[in-house]
């Protein structure tokens, strides 16, 4: 018999349990940027782990040593990114240097004298509107400070960032056995088999599509790299590897890539002729961008990635093409590693179900 008691503990339950998880879920809002160093921590494991494995078996490193030295090749990796930049920025700010900047005074000139002449004819007294508007009091003279500030916050926190992504990264290189023991000791004895052999399966395949990535992306830059060297782009390198990185975004990444491409073709033929020099040049790169990425999303794309995760090419579209819907542009770059994680789970805890059967059967 259900009494005023029973119901006012199951009201009293349900009220603690809302309670409990907006908790949980405020902490992790709270600590997102944790979070956000863990898994970036966890996909430089996934690509170091071959070759840490390399060098303790084939070399004899220590844990230690092999930590390190896979460290040290990822700070290179990043220095080298950055040496790669600034090449471009110096180019494209002497491109814009070039620019005839007398020509363009004198063109802000006319263009300010036709303003006042059009207010002259109809009597409006400009100076007057500019007093009476107070203009001036209402400008935030603090935006540049604000602006300033803000810059110099960003490089802090990425710097903050980055030591603390190479710090876990470190720790979860050298003690990967240790943390292997500890969590067999923490998980529950009837699920911890399937559990240890989700996660084992999950690095497998993981490590395979991140391999994909890196291949994919490899094609990818040669590709862009022979369009931009077909027209002579003097950055040909550079570029086409800025607009390979875009290619990890999906479907939205050579999008901007190309559109990336064409303004930095425009701005590094400044000083010729806009007819037959600027436009034509322009035109045929995005032409040739537009052929990489039919090849990409054709033949290369499908193939590396279907191949990689064991997951149809339709499969991977739908799921790609919902998380990007849903979560935008993260969710798109997050979509297959997470969606793949989530089928290695549901096959070893629920494999007698039709469904998960029929979506894991080439795991």
């Amino acid at each position: 018999m259900i009494t005023s008691r029973t119901i006012s503990r199951g009201i009293l339950k349900a009220v603690g349990s809302l309670v409990l998880l907006s908790l949980v879920l405020f902490f992790i809002y709270k600590i997102q940027t944790v979070i956000l160093y863990i898994a970036i921590s966890l996909v430089l494991c996934l690509i170091a782990n071959p070759f840490a494995r390399f060098l303790k078996k084939k070399l004899k490193f220590s844990d230690l040593i092999a930590s390190i030295t896979v460290l040290l090749v990822f700070v290179l990796i990043l220095i080298g990114f950055v040496l790669l930049f600034v090449p471009l920025i110096i180019s494209q700010a002497y491109n814009l240097s070039l620019l005839d900047t007398n020509t363009l005074q004198n063109q802000v000139g006319i263009i300010e004298s036709n303003i006042e002449t059009y207010f002259n004819l109809h009597q409006i007294d400009v100076e007057k509107m500019v007093k009476e508007s107070n203009l001036s009091s209402k400008i935030d003279f603090n935006y540049f400070t604000d602006f300033l500030n803000t810059v110099i916050n960003t490089i802090t926190s990425f710097g903050v960032g980055m030591a603390s992504v190479f710090f876990i990264t470190f720790f979860l290189l050298k003690d990967q056995r240790l943390f292997k023991e500890k969590a067999k000791m923490i998980l529950p004895d009837q699920n911890e088999e399937k559990i240890l052999n989700s996660i084992e399966k999950i690095n497998e395949l993981l490590a395979r599509y991140l391999t994909g990535l890196l291949i994919q992306l490899l094609v990818v830059f040669i590709l862009y790299f022979i369009v931009l060297l077909i027209f002579g782009n003097e950055n040909a390198l550079i570029i086409a590897f800025l607009c390979a990185l875009l290619n990890i975004i999906p479907y939205i990444g050579p999008i901007i890539a190309t559109v990336l491409a064409a303004i930095l073709t425009l701005i590094s033929n400044i000083g010729g002729h806009f007819g037959s020099e600027m436009l034509p040049n322009t035109i045929y790169i995005v032409i040739g961008f537009l052929i990489v990425q039919v090849i990409d999303n054709n033949v290369s794309q499908p193939i590396i990635f279907s191949k990689s995760v064991n997951s149809h090419p339709l499969e991977i579209f739908l799921v790609t093409l919902i998380s990007g819907i849903t979560f935008g542009i993260f969710g798109m770059v997050v979509a297959i590693p997470i969606y793949t994680s989530l089928k290695v789970i549901a096959k070893e805890f629920f494999p007698n179900n039709k469904i998960v059967a029929v979506l894991t059967e080439n795991i």
